[in-house]
């Protein structure tokens, strides 16, 4: 299978959505989560640092983990693949973008409206008042705090507008993306293991709808038999090349 084949399964689709997971961010320097050694999850267990249950419990170890986390995250720029898939909505050929991710790179790259799935990094909550503040604000309280713990200014922890484990995604925006697979003639997973729920549901949507699958990832995905395309190369090189094809 080639780029020069999803090229031509993107050109002759009227609808096309990809759907990013982790594997898109990796080249920017943001580590997925389940690589081992190197993956977010590799040495913790997120059910004692990244579960709701844990910052309403003890919300000094929650950030402990999560303002390591934004650390990581901080000062990183969209790469080549995120650049592609914002080229191929310029260029008319992409409808929308669904990202399991959080980091925000998609709109840094010029992707008009993507659904954030799992939230934004990009502001945090207070869950008593509604408060609403941004990241730059969220860290300096952080700093500021003696348990390093960002607090509102009703002096209750605030919370990151991610989805935790223990939440439910954002209703609205998961309908979205479910509607989006189901219309969708080609459905493009960018860096996704497609194993979490319910995202990972999503290529059966567009299956089950008479749509295609293209796969552009390394590492295996449960979908992988039942593509269209599967590409198991670099994503910046698969997606450039892919766009080379087009133009």
């Amino acid at each position: 299978m080639s780029a020069a084949e999803l090229a031509g399964l993107i050109r002759s689709a009227r609808s096309v959505v990809a759907l990013t997971g982790a594997g898109i961010s990796v080249p920017s320097g943001i580590p997925d989560f389940r690589t081992p050694q190197t993956g977010i999850w590799a040495n913790v267990d997120p059910m004692e640092v990244a579960h709701i249950s844990v910052w309403r419990r003890d919300p000094a170890r929650f950030w402990g983990f999560y303002g390591q986390r934004f650390a990581v995250l901080e000062g990183k720029q969209p790469n080549g693949a995120h650049r592609a898939l914002a080229e191929l909505e310029r260029a008319g050929r992409l409808d929308a973008l669904v990202t399991q991710n959080i980091d925000g790179l998609h709109a840094a790259a010029g992707s008009t409206d993507p659904i954030e799935v799992h939230g934004s990094i990009a502001t945090a909550s207070c869950l008593d008042c509604g408060a609403e503040y941004p990241l730059a604000d969220v860290r300096a309280r952080a700093s500021a705090d003696p348990e390093e713990v960002p607090r509102c200014d009703c002096g209750r922890p605030l919370k990151p507008d991610v989805v935790l484990f223990g939440e439910l995604l954002p209703e609205a925006g998961i309908q979205r993306a479910y509607e989006l697979a189901a219309g969708a003639d080609l459905l493009l997973c960018v860096g996704s293991s497609l194993e979490v729920w319910p995202v990972a549901e999503l290529p059966q949507v567009t299956l089950d709808n008479g749509g295609a699958l293209a796969i552009v990832t390394i590492g295996p995905t449960p979908y992988d038999r039942r593509a269209a395309v599967k590409l198991t190369g670099d994503v910046v090189s698969e997606l450039e090349a892919v766009l080379s094809a087009l133009r």
